[in-house]
């Protein structure tokens, strides 16, 4: 199943206005560990509103980048939950999240090093051979390097989705936030990525702290992160976006406001390219 458009991250604050309206929102992402559970509300509201609405599931805790093995436990209830609610795809993070067993409950980057590609290369292959279906790997933002690493971020993520045939969900809010913290060029990384593997887009807000940026997801979208999601239409067309908010979060109506502006924006980069 493919999907278009444009969508939200699916909210318990959101739950009844989206069940009791007509939102005008194409899909929703839904945080796939928030339903890995049997019973209860959550699935009920799932259930309700994937019966209205295409879906995609995306997760926190795959740990791809981790030494430590996929946790085939973890990919079991990911694969039932799939096969219950029928997504257009499942995404995780290019990132680690914990060792020996514990987790850091944190998106944590990585050295970008021919042992780590080839690491996670390997992992993508298990995990997708365990979900029987291709995987999408999203850029996370980040606030520290390695001095390890042996090329650019937008390197490694190319060749991992290349070597691993995954797809990529570029988020164009996290390329942005590293660029400040980090300070290379965000066009420069967009132009490098492999525009084929390009499946999805993630657009969000973010805390300004003076010297740095954090990706809070709490705030609306500014400017500079606008202008380099036209930048993204432009360079590979109609992609299905979404926005995320995880805190400070709006009535409904606020959301899909915003998304209008991504709707805008898409619209009038194909117009350019057309």
């Amino acid at each position: 199943m493919n999907i278009s458009g444009f969508g939200l991250g699916l909210r318990p604050d959101h739950y009844e206005a989206i069940l009791s309206g007509s939102p005008a929102v194409d899909w929703f992402e839904a945080i796939t560990e928030n339903y890995l559970v049997p019973g209860g509300k959550p699935l009920h509201f799932l259930q309700r509103i994937r019966e209205r609405f295409d879906l995609v599931l995306h997760g926190v805790s795959l740990s791809i980048g981790s030494v430590d093995p996929p946790d085939l436990t973890y990919l079991a209830g990911v694969r039932q939950l799939a096969d219950r609610f029928e997504p257009a795809w499942i995404s995780d993070h290019l990132c680690w999240t914990g060792v020996d067993g514990l987790n850091a409950h944190d998106l944590l980057p990585l050295p970008y090093t021919q042992e780590a590609l080839t690491l996670v290369v390997d992992h993508v292959g298990r995990v997708q051979d365990a979900l029987g279906r291709q995987i999408l790997l999203e850029n996370v933002s980040s606030y520290l390097t390695f001095t390890s690493s042996q090329m650019s971020e937008w390197e490694f993520l190319s060749e991992v989705a290349q070597r691993a045939d995954c797809a990529i969900l570029l988020d164009v809010n996290n390329v942005y936030v590293s660029s400040v913290n980090h300070g290379f060029d965000p066009l420069q990384y967009l132009r490098a990525l492999p525009a084929a593997r390009i499946r999805q887009i993630h657009l969000a807000g973010h805390s300004n702290n003076g010297d740095h940026l954090i990706d809070t997801h709490d705030a609306p979208i500014v400017t500079e992160v606008w202008n380099l999601y036209a930048d993204a239409v432009a360079l590979f067309g109609a992609i299905p976006t979404m926005i995320e908010r995880d805190d400070n979060i709006p009535p409904l109506a606020e959301l899909t406001a915003e998304l209008d502006i991504a709707r805008r924006i898409s619209r009038a980069g194909l117009t350019k390219v057309a």
